[in-house]
């Protein structure tokens, strides 16, 4: 991946943005988008111009399992 691992305008990224259907419409949450084959975008789905955080798809993966188990 060519670009930094953070974007100042999360809405230039050219994704296609989901938050998970547990998500309820007031609550804070996490917006994700497909960046390319190896990578994932995160932003807060509150300020959608805001940054967004590209991670690796093992790295996020690591990440949500750690905190499914309880160790984030």
């Amino acid at each position: 991946m060519t670009t930094s691992p953070t974007i100042r305008n999360s809405s230039t990224l050219p994704v296609s943005w989901w938050k998970s259907s547990a998500s309820g419409a007031q609550s804070d949450c996490v917006e994700c988008g497909i960046v390319d084959a190896d990578h994932i975008a995160v932003r807060d789905s509150k300020v959608p111009s805001g940054p967004a955080l590209v991670v690796g798809r093992g790295a996020l993966a690591a990440m949500v399992g750690a905190v499914g188990a309880g160790l984030l």
